[in-house]
């Protein structure tokens, strides 16, 4: 019997690539054929060498976990951190269509995944709270616009990486005595196994600890938030930093205000839900009537990377 047509959904980040293989006819839209599994697909954390290798690694396990032979698909979306710009997305496009994963290939940025796993016009807003963060926004027109993304040198505020190092730098400056004192400081210490808060550099600055690894240490700052005063101010500050990107692409994108949905993920949001709550509270305390009407929590974004690879198909 002949293999029927098939579509392929990847999404790419900074410590795994997930691919899911659909059937292209699937009536409800909700059928897995098969799903496989990588390392990191973000081409620019990553570099593109390895990223493309973990990509095509995530969809032989696709295959192999459908028990289908490989073949060349429709079509194939790939929502990749890192790729959010069109020099990322030709580079990856070109190696797709060389090694003949699919037919038709979209390269896009993970942010579009959420919103288009949330929405089936793939309108509204995505907010992407993880290691780093990111907002981006279509509106009815197809106008699109992104707020942050800039990485954790210049921006990512309001991430688990940005948190995680307000808390350190809390905590350091309790130590020398230029802040006020904080449990943070104990907390970390007992997390990182440092003997005395010298011992923080040390482990801090050890060569294993990746930028992941350093955003995990948000779970500290989440601990303390309501019984430590530094650690519930960074959190208020971070939630408020969240609520500024989505306004702003609101408002690039002239989206009517309490009708709009807004699209959550990322490891942040998606584990720690009382940041959600603070988001709600006070995200939107300077600009009020642009909060969003609609709410929607996305723990698969691949979902959407198939929802566009059906929509190329049929394109």
């Amino acid at each position: 019997m002949s293999t029927p047509p098939l579509i392929l959904g990847v999404d790419g980040g900074g410590t795994k690539t997930v691919a899911w293989l659909a059937p292209l006819d699937d009536c409800g839209k909700s059928s897995v054929l098969g799903r496989g599994q990588a390392g990191a697909g973000n081409p620019r954390a990553a570099g593109f060498e390895v990223a493309q290798a973990n990509i095509a690694a995530a969809i032989d396990a696709a295959f192999a976990d459908a028990k289908l032979p490989k073949s060349t698909v429709a079509a194939a979306c790939f929502g990749l951190a890192g790729a959010g710009r069109n020099v990322e997305q030709q580079r990856i496009s070109a190696w797709a269509k060389s090694v003949g994963i699919a037919e038709k290939v979209r390269v896009t940025g993970d942010a579009e995944l959420i919103l288009a796993a949330a929405k089936s016009d793939n309108c509204g807003v995505a907010l992407i709270c993880g290691t780093g963060s990111l907002a981006w926004g279509r509106n009815r027109a197809g106008d699109v616009a992104r707020c942050g993304g800039w990485g954790y040198l210049m921006g990512d505020e309001g991430s688990g990486y940005a948190i995680a190092l307000a808390g350190l730098r809390a905590a350091v400056q309790a130590a020398d005595g230029r802040g006020p004192a904080t449990d943070l400081l104990p907390a970390f210490m007992q997390k990182l196994e440092a003997k005395s808060p010298e011992e923080l550099i040390a482990r801090v600055y050890a060569p294993e600890m990746t930028r992941e690894r350093l955003a995990s240490l948000a779970s500290v700052v989440f601990e303390y938030r309501s019984t430590d005063e530094a650690a519930e101010a960074i959190i208020s500050s971070a939630s408020r930093e969240l609520g500024r990107m989505v306004i702003t692409v609101a408002q690039r994108l002239g989206l009517t205000p309490g009708d709009y949905t807004l699209a959550l993920s990322g490891g942040v949001l998606l584990n720690q839900l009382n940041y959600i709550y603070q988001l709600a509270a006070e995200g939107w305390h300077e600009l009020q009537r642009l909060r969003p009407g609609r709410w929607e929590m996305v723990e698969e974004p691949v979902r959407g990377a198939v929802a566009l690879a059906r929509q190329l198909a049929a394109s």
